[in-house]
Parts: C-alpha cells; structure tokens; sequence
C-alpha cells in the first residue's frame, strides 16, 4: 500500500505541475488480477482445464516416449552387460588356455632340457673314457719304452761302469787292468 501512495503522490505531483486536478482512477486501487475474487471462479476453471489438457498430453505423448528411451536403454545396457560377460568369458577361457599352454611348454622345455643334459652326460662320458682309454694305451707305450731304455741303461750301466772303472784304476794307480777283470768286479758289485 506504501508502494501505491508513492505513486499516487508521483501522480499528485504530475498534476499538479502540469495544473489539472483530477484525482486517480478507481482502478489503480484494484487488487492483483490472479488475486481478485471476482475473477478466482473462472481462474480455477481454466487451471483444470489446462492441468488436464497438460497431463493428457504428458500421458499420451511424453511419458510413452520418455518410457521408449528408458526401454531401449536398458535393452542396450543388458546387450552390453551380455556382451561384457561374453567377452570376460572368452578371456578367461584365453588366460586358461595361455596357463595350460605355458605349464605344457614349460614342461616339454624341462624334458628337452633333461634329454640334451642326458646326452650331453652320454656324450662327456663316451669321449672321457675314450680318452682315458688313449691315454692308458700312451701310458703303456711309453712305460714299455722306459722299461726298454730301463733294460738298455741298465746293460749300458755294466760297461760304461767297467769303462769308468778302468780308467779310475789307470789315474789313480798308473796301471792297466784288464777287461775281463774289470767286468767281473763290476758284475759281482752290481749283483749286491
């Protein structure tokens, strides 16, 4: 009611300087139109009718579309949920398969690996033993030519001792002994 005085009192003021002095219509006065009872019958009327017309229309238009969208998104989101469940299932039989691939390669790995550490066993062994057949047959040879030079010094030994002994005895005595002497000393110490 301030609000209108305010503006009753511009108007009063307008009027005044422009000279004429009539008052204010009686319809500035009037209350807000949603608020007059006068108009509040008809007001409702046309409220129901508009609040009917609106829900038959979101009845009939809105809701079966906004219910079509909702429907096919679920059916979207369940194909995708299905496809999900497929493809985790296909990846699991994969993983499965890769584990009892790897577990069979690593096996037929642990079998190739004994079977070349077997022959390579074989292999050592068979060319050891041929070796140390080669060299047993070496070591035979040359203990039989030690043995044969063994023979050979030691027959040598008779005689380069005789020799020896002859010519000790003709530097230190200054005399010549014969050599079937010689060899008998030598043979009679060589025997003890």
């Amino acid at each position: 009611m301030l609000q209108l005085a305010e503006v009753t009192g511009t108007d009063a003021a307008a009027t005044a300087a422009t000279g004429s002095s009539t008052e204010q219509p009686a319809a500035a006065h009037a209350p807000f139109p949603p608020f007059d009872k006068s108009t509040f019958a008809s007001q409702l009327l046309w409220l129901a009718i508009t609040f009917v017309a609106l829900y038959f229309l979101l009845a009939r238009v809105a809701i079966p579309r906004i219910a079509g969208i909702l429907a096919d998104r679920s059916g979207c989101i369940a194909n995708d949920i299905a496809t999900a469940e497929r493809a985790k299932a296909d990846s699991e039989a994969a993983l499965a398969a890769y584990e009892k691939a790897l577990a069979a390669a690593r096996t037929n790995a642990f079998a190739i690996a004994e079977t070349a550490r077997g022959q390579a066993k074989a292999a050592a062994d068979a060319e050891r033993t041929a070796t140390e057949s080669d060299l047993a047959g070496k070591l035979a040879a040359a203990e039989a030519r030690i043995g044969d030079i063994k023979t050979r010094a030691l027959a040598e030994v008779g005689s380069i001792a005789a020799d020896a002994t002859t010519a000790i005895v003709k530097a230190l005595i200054d005399a010549d002994v014969g050599r079937p002497d010689v060899d008998a000393a030598v043979a009679g110490v060589m025997r003890k």
